[in-house]
């Protein structure tokens, strides 16, 4: 179903302020629905002469007697979701929330459809203060209720619903109708594991403004509604608990296929959980703490359809090619085995930037070509990849290797988990440099990091975002697939030896292959696409080589093998 939005205006003898309400969301061209919860014989008729007015683009919803906000609500998103609409937006009817902003939050629901979004309030000096510091009271309680500072604030009437999810729960449990209506279905929201986006919003009071909140009874109810949402915490605790290591779902709109590169899938996991597992590391073990990979790579599994395709996609070139008994025959045992190696990686490059990995912990298969680099004092590019750990080389490198090695890095898809390796180690970043194309500057840069005897590590299985158009085809587990070309554009310009290195994890360690690929890459102009073809096609054999040896450990978690239009390269 296409997003479509509509207004829910609940109204309880606001006849003074109701027709200024309408007039400055009218503006916006919204369908808008009011519900009159009961209101007086003057409030009614200011109610009907607006329908009048607004025929066509306003509904009239009576309800005989008064029920509180909460009932009211619930009428009007009942009614607007058997209309039709997939999203409707509530805001009060006595004027005090800025009409102006109903786009921003009208786009950001477009963005996010599966989030509730969210008025943050920003106050101005017409703010009682009793009002004010009141509501931190509910703050606090709502932020224990849901274990979580993510509804920054319960209160604020202007808001913007998924309509099948809240319709749901308000189908599924009693909630309350009266003013402690809007915090309870937040919370039992988030308990549903909802996702909330935030918007700051002005607002208002009118000094002649009328209020209903009934400060004996509503904080009674408000208070007792706090009472039931705290026990209930109790008893979801570990879920609650289990689901900070697990992102919430924003439904956030899809790109055409063509515009599906590596780089636009957003990093999955939020930086919360990322955290935790990082203080279990420090405080508990590595040990310990992998055992909670088991339940989060189920969930990623479960949840994430677009890498498990790609998982499926993989283990099925990878059998053409191989059909060998011991290849992995795609399938969710292949992808919970591959998802789980992936977790374990990023596990471990969390351990090596906290100081539980060493060099023991790690072999070389050959060190030979390594230390006769390290002799002669040049600088090099090493081509690394996404298969195995390229990350556990670099750590080691900061604790003790005998040169300087610098990763070129790609991040802007994986900076919550970036982030948390910079808080393991405050050396983090000086070993990366963050790139997102390859222009003259980068090169200048990687010219006197060489010259300057350093290694510069870059992988050759991925482009930067914003050079998604320059790879060269070349022959990859049976099929052709697209490779980036930066990689010998740049050992070209620097005019450095060239190394490939790998690192793979088995029987429970890493091991080393560094090997030499180019003394130098040339690339004549005239035959500069056949060059850079011949040389990916080398890099790609020998990637091809050891995905065959660890064929769970190479971590392109999207169609490798697609055309830029969507398909296949091999169609």
């Amino acid at each position: 179903m296409s997003f479509a939005a509509c207004i829910v205006i609940p109204i309880y003898n606001h006849k003074d302020a109701i027709g200024a309400t309408i007039a400055n969301l009218a503006v916006h061209e919204l369908p808008v629905i009011v519900v009159d919860d009961g209101s007086d014989a003057p409030t009614q008729a200011v109610l009907a002469e607006l329908a009048q007015q607004y025929v066509g683009r306003m509904t009239l919803l009576r309800r005989p007697v008064n029920g509180g906000k909460g009932a009211a609500v619930m009428t009007g998103l009942r009614a607007a979701h058997d209309a039709g609409y997939t999203h409707a937006l509530q805001i009060d009817a006595d004027g005090q929330h800025d009409a102006a902003d109903v786009p921003r939050f009208v786009a950001a629901a477009g963005a996010a459809p599966r989030a509730l979004i969210l008025g943050q309030p920003v106050y101005d000096d017409s703010v009682p203060k009793s009002r004010l510091y009141g509501r931190y009271a509910t703050h606090v309680w709502v932020w224990i209720e849901t274990l979580s500072f993510e509804i920054r604030d319960s209160m604020c009437g202007f808001r913007i619903y998924p309509l099948d999810l809240a319709c749901a729960l308000i189908d599924s449990v009693t909630l309350p109708t009266r003013m402690d209506f809007d915090i309870e279905i937040l919370v039992r929201l988030y308990w549903q594991r909802v996702a909330f986006v935030a918007l700051p919003t002005r607002v208002t009071y009118a000094t002649d403004g009328i209020s209903h909140f009934d400060v004996l009874w509503d904080n009674l109810r408000i208070s007792r509604s706090h009472t039931r949402l705290f026990f209930g915490m109790l008893l979801r605790s570990p879920l609650l608990i289990a689901h900070k290591f697990m992102p919430r779902a924003t439904g956030c709109n899809k790109v055409n296929a063509q515009e599906k590169h590596w780089w636009r899938m957003a990093e999955r996991g939020s930086r919360l959980g990322m955290l935790s597992l990082a203080l279990s590391c420090k405080l508990f073990g590595p040990r310990f703490t992998a055992l909670w990979l088991h339940p989060i790579v189920a969930y990623f599994l479960v949840t994430g359809r677009a890498a498990r395709t790609a998982s499926k996609l993989y283990f099925a070139q990878l059998d053409a090619a191989t059909p060998a008994s011991d290849t992995p025959r795609p399938g969710w045992f292949s992808a919970y085995r591959h998802m789980l190696a992936f977790a374990q990686s990023g596990f471990d490059k969390l351990a090596a930037w906290s100081g539980h990995v060493t060099e023991h912990d790690v072999d070389f298969d050959d060190a030979a070509p390594l230390d006769a680099l390290l002799a002669s004092g040049r600088g090099a590019l090493v081509i690394g990849s996404h298969l195995g750990n390229l990350e556990m080389a670099r750590a080691l490198a900061v604790r003790g290797a005998q040169t300087k090695v610098t990763a070129i890095v790609y991040t802007e898809h994986a900076q919550r988990f970036n982030s948390v390796l910079a808080s393991a180690d405050d050396r983090f970043a000086e070993h990366l440099v963050h790139v997102s194309d390859f222009g003259p500057a980068t090169s200048m840069m990687m010219q006197e990091r060489v010259e300057n005897g350093e290694l510069l590590v870059i992988v050759g299985d991925r482009t930067p975002a914003h050079e998604s158009g320059r790879t060269t085809d070349a022959h990859f587990l049976g099929s052709p697939a697209p490779f980036a070309q930066g990689p010998y554009v740049l050992a070209h310009a620097l005019g450095c030896p060239v190394y490939l290195f790998f690192c793979l994890k088995e029987r429970g360690t890493y091991r080393l292959y560094f090997e030499p690929f180019a003394e130098r890459i040339e690339l004549p102009r005239r035959e500069r696409t056949q060059h850079i073809a011949a040389w990916a096609q080398r890099y790609a054999a020998r990637l091809e080589h050891y995905c065959r040896k660890a064929p769970y450990q190479w971590f392109n978690f999207f169609d490798f093998w697609a055309r830029p239009s969507g398909g296949t390269r091999d169609d």
